[in-house]
């Protein structure tokens, strides 16, 4: 592959953080929507946040992820990082399929039947067994796509474990 100008690569490493950090942010945004409508009485306000979260799973979720996506292969490919050279590169592709998993597919499949169940039972849905283990199961994805993301962007200011063997 060819390699990038210090300038071009400027530009890439900054389109790569922005993306990746409104990633962030929107899984930070998901965890105080979700205390939020954990903490209220007020079926209104559930509503909103559920409704809130599963727009949000539809627009900045997936373009942050896809752009992330994007901008961090062609870096591993245009720069001498490589995609499987270090083993730190490695453990950010993993914990970046595991973040897909959770954020935008995991997070619109749980947002969509509570904010659905809540706009037409109100309160009474979340006593429906079923929306509240959607609940335990969307606090979980939420709380591990927090801890992975930023697992990844310790590894990327750390760098452990070196490079692989050839």
């Amino acid at each position: 592959m060819g390699k990038l100008s210090l300038n071009q690569k400027k530009w890439l490493v900054l389109a790569h953080l922005l993306f990746s950090s409104i990633m962030l942010g929107g899984a930070v945004i998901f965890l105080v929507l979700s205390i939020v409508a954990a903490t209220t009485t007020d079926a209104g306000i559930i509503a909103a946040s559920y409704r809130v979260m599963h727009v949000l799973s539809t627009t900045s979720v997936r373009a942050s992820t896809i752009g992330t996506i994007v901008t961090g292969v062609l870096l591993s490919l245009w720069t001498h990082w490589g995609l499987f050279r270090y083993y730190w590169l490695i453990a950010k592709e993993v914990l970046t399929v595991f973040a897909i998993a959770l954020g935008p597919i995991g997070m619109y499949v749980w947002t969509l039947p509570a904010s659905s169940a809540v706009m037409s039972d109100g309160l009474g849905a979340m006593q429906n067994p079923a929306i509240l283990v959607n609940s335990v199961q969307l606090w979980t994805g939420i709380i591990l796509q927090v801890l992975s993301l930023a697992a990844i962007f310790l590894l990327s200011i750390f760098k452990p474990w070196g490079k692989r063997k050839s």
